[in-house]
């Protein structure tokens, strides 16, 4: 199986920064989308500033002082690496939202909120641990002893949710709410209240997501891009729209992504 990759984390590879993506195996699939690890170790002095548009779901994320379940943001979030340590994350499908908390999604978009559930004590005990081969099984083992019986938690609306959600990340045709909501087999307002009511977010961010996810990640890695090809590929009907969505929701223009891809070269 290949291993999972993601287009929310818009400026991988740094020096001194290991990440490891991975699916937990069967009977998770409409609970859990992958587990990510990330370990730094970087010199003194230097601090790394990683940039993630985050996917329409939850991650639980556990450090060696805390542990959060962060929900879904439309903004780009930041998180800046300095001297050396670790993180790992479960990112959920978009139906777990409602299994794993008792409030609305809603509440959680763009936050994080203190999270005591899971084992996170045994997590914290693989991870600050040196490196070790069957490290990876193990914490593949703790993880489904936790999540498998929450799988069952996920009703028919949150199949649902998990296939729209899906639909709207891989089918670039895609451009329009109204489009997903037909693809759904359902009216635009009422999958406007499902997502709401199962996410937090409307049908239009995810088509927005995905667009400007593809942007940023192409732009970081392929700096030579067109600009103008780019906005017309992603379904934007000129490039001055394309630029003000992502200067307002990335915080800086193409071209200023372009400039920074060119330099971590």
């Amino acid at each position: 199986m290949p291993e999972p990759h993601s287009k929310g984390h818009l400026n991988p590879g740094a020096a001194g920064v290991a990440f490891d993506r991975f699916e937990l195996g069967p009977g998770l699939g409409e609970l859990v989308r992958h587990v990510w690890v990330v370990r730094w170790s970087l010199p003194d002095g230097v601090e790394l500033p990683q940039r993630v548009l985050s996917y329409p779901a939850v991650n639980v994320v556990v450090e060696p002082h805390r542990a959060v379940l962060a929900g879904p943001d439309p903004r780009l979030s930041v998180q800046r690496l300095a001297g050396a340590g670790w993180a790992v994350g479960v990112l959920f499908r978009p139906a777990a939202a409602v299994v794993l908390s008792d409030g609305p999604p809603a509440d959680a978009v763009g936050r994080e909120v203190p999270y005591a559930g899971g084992p996170l004590h045994e997590v914290r005990a693989l991870l600050t641990e040196a490196p070790a081969e069957g490290a990876r099984q193990r914490l593949v083992e703790v993880l489904r002893r936790w999540l498998l019986p929450l799988a069952d938690g996920v009703d028919e609306r949150g199949r649902l949710v998990n296939a729209v959600c899906r639909r709207a990340e891989e089918d670039a045709t895609i451009l329009r709410a109204a489009e997903l909501a037909e693809h759904a087999g359902v009216s635009l307002r009422s999958l406007e209240r499902l997502l709401h009511e199962r996410v937090g977010v409307g049908p239009k961010w995810l088509v927005e997501c995905r667009r400007l996810q593809e942007a940023a990640t192409r732009l970081h890695a392929h700096p030579e891009t067109p600009l103008s090809d780019l906005a017309a590929e992603l379904g934007y009907t000129d490039y001055p729209h394309f630029s003000r969505r992502y200067a307002a929701v990335l915080g800086e223009t193409p071209d200023e992504t372009r400039r920074a891809g060119r330099a971590a070269r």
